[in-house]
């Protein structure tokens, strides 16, 4: 493979033959600090999250459009049962 049909290089590695010291330590210090910056992004990370997590339900509910249907029927029983419970145990 030449230089143009390599994938491209990820922002938090480090590009192999660099000689100059300086260069890899800059080089070094840029991979670090985009590492962190994917690591500490949690807005990101969370939407990231939140978008595979609502493919695999669409998916789900495509599969299997009755399991799905019962699955929200569920939380939504679950989630009003715990209304249910706060509510009561905030009147007395």
């Amino acid at each position: 493979m030449t230089n143009s049909e390599q994938a491209p290089l990820p922002r938090t590695a480090v590009a192999d033959g660099i000689t100059d010291p300086v260069a890899s330590a800059r080089a070094e210090l840029k991979a670090a600090l985009a590492a962190i910056e994917v690591k500490a992004n949690v807005p990101r990370r969370v939407e990231q999250a939140s978008q595979r997590g609502i493919a695999k339900v669409r998916a789900f509910a495509k599969k299997n459009p009755a399991g799905a249907v019962a699955a929200v029927i569920g939380v939504a029983a679950a989630v009003g049962g715990v209304v249910w419970v706060i509510a009561r145990a905030a009147s007395r």
